[in-house]
């Protein structure tokens, strides 16, 4: 039996984020705003973190910095229940770090330092532990300099090919990205960016045809974030559409990142993709609704309830 549900592996920023900002004070004024808030955060710590939230048995591979701010992000995750055996500290480089100013419509322009999660590099003789779980998501892609230098296709391909199931997000893309992305493909079950970032990779406006690109290129399924319009599932037997829920949007940080954690926790509890779909999309929702990666979700009966009281969005697009 494996000793996680799931293990995320990747990206992990520390989140300082402020709301609602509408403009920097010129020279050296002040404005006053309503709330800052300190949060650990990223593509997979954003996941993992949701995820534990909802109650299944979790583990982090990342790299923090030995400073204060990985400490501050390591004890968020013992209160969360995040097993943190497989986490990385390092004094070469300090954590990495995001300074949010979240506008009144929930938008938010980042300043990001670049830090720890560069020096992330999992070796293969730690593989087996890593990969000592039913479900491995590795998230940040882009953002991983030692990962991205074809350590993390090694990573992904042992997964695969010893019966974990695999998920995958990225950051960033830019010109690289589908040479990174190339040899990783045929070892993700369940690929899950957003719907932007794979329509700027593939080169492809349509969903289906955006889809078609990666599924030709080995892919599982493909699921992608879209916001206030929800996602799309592309598998090779067709494909479904799931709402978002309705919510009064004040932060969309980590939206994306907290799906993914509320799918692997729906899958990990025996639901079917489109069931934990709407548990992504759901838990999506939850986060846009407060300030932080991890607001509103509470707990797995918590969430339940929001989806059987809420409206969703209509479809569009």
């Amino acid at each position: 039996m494996s000793q996680f549900d799931a293990v995320f592996v990747g990206l992990t920023t520390l989140d300082i984020a402020g709301r609602p900002i509408r403009g920097i004070p010129s020279g050296g004024g002040v404005e006053f705003i309503e709330q800052i808030r300190l949060s650990p955060a990223g593509t997979a710590c954003g996941a993992v973190m949701n995820a534990a939230k909802l109650g299944i048995h979790t583990a982090v591979a990342a790299c923090l910095g030995d400073d204060e701010k990985g400490d501050f992000i390591a004890g968020v995750w013992r209160r969360l229940g995040i097993d943190g055996s497989l986490i990385q500290r390092t004094q070469v480089s300090e954590t990495s770090a995001t300074i949010l100013a979240i506008r009144p419509n929930g938008e938010r322009p980042a300043l990001h330092c670049r830090g720890a999660s560069d020096h992330l590099f999992i070796d293969e003789a730690d593989f087996p532990r890593v990969c000592n779980a039913r479900f491995l998501h590795l998230g940040g892609s882009g953002l991983l300099a030692a990962m991205d230098n074809g350590q993390s296709a090694k990573l992904l391909a042992w997964a695969h090919q010893h019966g974990v199931t695999t998920s995958f997000d990225l950051i960033a893309p830019n010109e690289q990205t589908l040479d990174l992305l190339t040899p990783m493909l045929p070892y993700i079950d369940y690929f899950m960016p957003s719907m932007e970032e794979a329509a700027q990779i593939s080169g492809q406006q349509e969903p289906e045809d955006i889809a078609r690109f990666f599924l030709d290129r080995g892919a599982g399924t493909c699921i992608f974030k879209d916001g206030a319009r929800g996602s799309w599932v592309f598998g090779r037997g067709g494909h479904l559409r799931i709402p978002a829920w309705q919510v009064r949007v004040v932060d969309t940080t980590g939206c994306g990142d907290s799906y993914c954690g509320g799918f692997i926790a729906g899958l990990a509890k025996g639901l079917d993709v489109e069931q934990a779909c709407r548990v992504g999309s759901a838990v999506a929702s939850l986060v846009a609704s407060g300030l932080g990666s991890d607001a509103g979700v509470v707990d797995w009966e918590t969430t339940q309830a929001f989806m059987a009281t809420t409206p969703t969005l209509p479809l569009s697009g």
